[in-house]
């Protein structure tokens, strides 16, 4: 189940053969991770805990509401699974929200598009139609009454031809907190969820202050375990805390053109800056952006690649962008997804830095000598 999760966390979906685990809706083929007791990373405003960035956030939002406009056919229904619709009608809904028909709104809405696609709220078809994807199953009934709300104030155009119903069923998963919840009063069965779904959601590591399932021992020694059954750990950060993997996981879904730049901009805005003693030691934060410039100098990607492999990452929260000045270019630093690696993780994270850029090294070496100690004996006493 923790693999499961862990798949699910890196990619937001993950293909379901057998049965359906704990902690999963499944929708089709893939499974959706769920929340405990329905709760949704909305909370968050709650607690006035600021969420991970999105990329384009308010253009994003605005596209997924053109798209649930054209795509939610009957609204006394529920939203999903709802029908296929065209993207032309998408984006002549979308031109119609912001009131212009530019190229460049057009541009603007199909990079949502394809982020909304990739992040599994809507499925695109080769065959110029869309339909609502598999995390849209994860709204609640509440929160159906304020879409249909917001789908009557939305001006949307005729669809252009008929309108293909999907049909597709979901499949709950057994109940995964079960056990752990019901030994709680509803009270701190609450505050439980809230702070599962906080340190899981949150953009920074949250203060004890605000979650008191942080600040009681009790509680927090569930609140482990709620996470551990996902391949999650709790770690603190002084009188805050955040959820991470378990070293027993190490998903690695980047491809090779994303994890070069990421390495890049480690290097130029960690490492380079730690070694002048500007840094802390056991850190993968900066304030000290690398700028796109120096990026494209220091790489031989293309620049269609290298900025396309920009957004992914930023899209991941694996790197935010800065502005060095009111007027200058600004530059790239490590995200807050950097918050969620444990000690022996960042320790890794450095040794794979160290063997990329100085492989001849001494310490170098020094690294590779250490992991041929401590990797396994093979059947002839070999490693």
């Amino acid at each position: 189940m923790g693999e499961a999760h862990a798949e699910a966390r890196s990619s937001g979906l993950v293909k379901l053969a057998g049965s359906v685990p704990p902690g999963f809706v499944r929708v089709g083929e893939v499974g959706v991770p769920v929340w405990p007791d329905g709760a949704s990373p909305s909370l968050l405003e709650e607690y006035q805990v600021a969420g991970a960035p999105v990329e384009r956030a308010g253009e994003t939002r605005r596209v997924l509401a053109c798209c649930l406009r054209m795509c939610w056919a009957d609204l006394d229904a529920e939203p999903w699974p709802g029908v296929w619709a065209a993207v032309d009608d998408v984006l002549a809904c979308y031109r119609t929200m912001v009131g212009r028909t530019d190229d460049s709104v057009r541009s603007w809405a199909v990079g949502a598009l394809r982020r909304l696609h990739d992040t599994g709220w809507i499925v695109l078809s080769g065959f110029g139609t869309l339909r609502l994807g598999p995390r849209c199953v994860l709204w609640t009934a509440d929160g159906h009454v304020q879409l249909r709300e917001l789908m009557r104030r939305i001006a949307a155009p005729p669809p252009s031809g008929e309108v293909t119903p999907v049909v597709e069923a979901r499949d709950e998963g057994p109940e995964e907190f079960g056990d752990l919840l019901g030994a709680f009063d509803e009270r701190r069965r609450a505050e439980l969820v809230a702070a599962f779904v906080a340190v899981e959601t949150a953009a920074e590591p949250v203060h004890e202050a605000r979650f008191a399932a942080l600040r009681d021992p009790a509680l927090r020694r569930a609140l482990m375990e709620m996470l551990a059954r996902r391949g999650r750990v709790l770690q603190q950060r002084r009188d805050a805390w955040i959820s991470g993997y378990t070293d027993a996981y190490r998903v690695t879904s980047l491809p090779e053109a994303e994890r070069a730049v990421l390495a890049l901009v480690l290097v130029h805005s960690v490492a380079i800056p730690r070694a002048e003693g500007l840094l802390g030691e056991d850190t993968w934060l900066s304030q000290y952006p690398v700028a796109t410039e120096e990026l494209r100098r220091r790489t031989l990607l293309p620049i269609g690649e290298l900025e396309a492999a920009l957004r992914s990452l930023r899209q991941a929260g694996l790197i935010v962008q800065q502005k060095t000045s009111e007027e200058g270019a600004g530059g790239y630093v490590p995200g807050p997804q950097f918050h969620r690696l444990t000690r022996a993780a960042r320790a890794r994270l450095q040794e794979e830095l160290i063997l990329a850029a100085g492989p001849q090294t001494p310490l170098a070496v020094a690294i590779r000598a250490k992991r041929r100690r401590h990797e396994p004996a093979g059947p002839d006493g070999e490693t």
